[in-house]
């Protein structure tokens, strides 16, 4: 991917950061960077034996091109009913490489340049964390059905905002966690509901993964990214290295640290198979407290209601090094001590691991048991759920809508805030308001700088 990107820069090479916005601003809204290319594309379109029932095509705009947004381009674009035909992106080596993948689609520095262009009926944000609530609020406003990449927002006020619009919108809403699609998260949700391991009350989940170390060195922005339009509604700050294309996430203002990126992911499962909604009680430490840059690791609690019958749940989250201490009394194989979720049941515990595997434990306990019936469909893909439910109009033909997906942004940035709050917080979610320690509601949310709103 390096050598992809280092050729596109040379594509690039001749423009300054100032030509560069010049020209973005002189082609007009959606210029494409290849018109040529986009019609050699469509002449086989043209030349091909008519069919009785052509397929019905999304129209969408992808916003970010690099990076997850790189793989959404490749992905969407072999889905047969959907059409890409806008690419936004501030850094023009991104916008570059992705619209030589899709000739036809117009390409944009300015999401609010995009949503102006006539005939999209879908936005796919795939940006970094601290610009996805203004633009899937704009895409909401514009009456655009939206894929967000995951955590949702990177504030509780933004939250709250994105997902009021969404239920009031009626729109068609997914939240990127592609696990979610996979087929090894409804077996364990199957398992766990038909009371395979009995009642759980405790949930341990372990992410294998770490951040590198952050570059502090101030410096100019590349002259290909249009470092305003990345910094959004964030005040003015220096330039660093580690800001663009990746390791934003090192910086409270842009991440929110290993939870934000791996938390929604490695948690939906124990959502889904336990009906968990708000935590009422977190308490979170880890790696030594910076009020600009993410920990390198936290263990962060958080403690969830009964539902009806189902009893009260602890959901423990562990970054690495760091794993649950009883880890080695479950006796699990090698291969699965990296990264994994264990329920802990009256009657046994469950692993999920590897994004394929699953065990119940102890394995002598269950070798001759048999697994309930199957009552899960399988997904068609989790970007392909959300365009089938677009061309339907049906805001409940995705798995992991905005409603779904909220619930696991508001666990993963109520863990960050209990760790900056640096103290235990009970949460009263209707109301928005920690009931023990108002101080901490700073964390809720920061003024946006002039020029940008939800």
């Amino acid at each position: 991917m390096k050598h992809e990107q280092h050729s596109d820069a040379a594509a690039v090479s001749s423009l300054s950061r100032r030509t560069f916005l010049r020209a973005s601003a002189a082609v007009g809204i959606g210029a494409t960077l290849s018109a040529k290319a986009g019609a050699a594309e469509a002449a086989p379109a043209e030349s091909a034996a008519p069919t009785t029932s052509p397929i019905k095509k999304l129209n969408i705009a992808i916003v970010g091109v690099g990076g997850r947004g790189w793989n959404h381009v490749t992905e969407v674009s072999a889905l047969p009913n959907a059409n890409i035909v806008a690419l936004v992106d501030v850094d023009a080596n991104n916008l570059v490489k992705a619209a030589r993948f899709v000739p036809k689609a117009k390409t944009f520095v300015d999401f609010r340049d995009m949503l102006k262009e006539p005939g999209i009926d879908a936005v796919l944000v795939a940006t970094p964390d601290h610009t996805h609530a203004v633009v899937t609020a704009a895409a909401l406003r514009a009456g655009k059905h939206v894929y967000c990449e995951k955590p949702l927002t990177h504030t509780l006020q933004e939250l709250r905002t994105i997902m009021d619009l969404a239920q009031q919108s009626g729109k068609c809403t997914q939240m990127g966690i592609q696990i979610h699609a996979m087929d090894n998260y409804r077996r364990v949700v199957e398992l766990v509901k038909s009371g395979a391991i009995g009642k759980v009350a405790e949930v341990h989940v372990w992410n294998g993964r770490s951040l590198p170390a952050p570059d502090p060195t101030e410096t100019k922005p590349p002259a290909s990214l249009n470092y305003d339009l990345w910094l959004g509604p964030v005040s003015e700050r220096p330039f660093h290295p580690g800001y663009h294309p990746f390791n934003w996430r090192h910086w409270w203002a842009f991440g929110l640290g290993l939870a934000g990126d791996i938390g929604c992911h490695l948690m939906d499962v124990a959502f889904w198979a336990l009906d968990l909604k708000h935590p009422t009680h977190i308490e979170s430490e880890g790696a030594p407290l910076d009020e600009n840059i993410a920990a390198n690791w936290t263990i962060s609690t958080f403690d969830f209601p009964a539902r009806g019958e189902l009893p009260p749940v602890k959901l423990t989250w562990y970054d690495p090094p760091k794993r649950p201490a009883m880890i080695d009394s479950w006796k699990l194989p090698d291969k699965f001590k990296g990264e994994g979720i264990v329920f802990v049941g009256e009657d046994g515990k469950l692993l999920y691991t590897n994004y394929g595997e699953h065990l119940l434990l102890p394995e002598e306990q269950f070798k001759d048991f048999k697994p309930p019936e199957k009552t899960i469909p399988k997904s068609p893909g989790h970007q392909a759920e959300w365009v089938n439910a677009c061309l339907e109009n049906n805001p409940g033909g995705t798995g992991a809508p905005f409603s779904y997906g909220g619930l696991l942004a508001e666990a993963a940035i109520l863990g960050t805030v209990a760790f900056r709050a640096q103290k235990a917080l009970d949460w009263d979610h209707e109301n928005m308001k920690f009931t023990n320690a108002p101080e901490a509601e700073k964390f809720l949310g920061y003024p946006y700088r002039s020029g940008w709103s939800l």
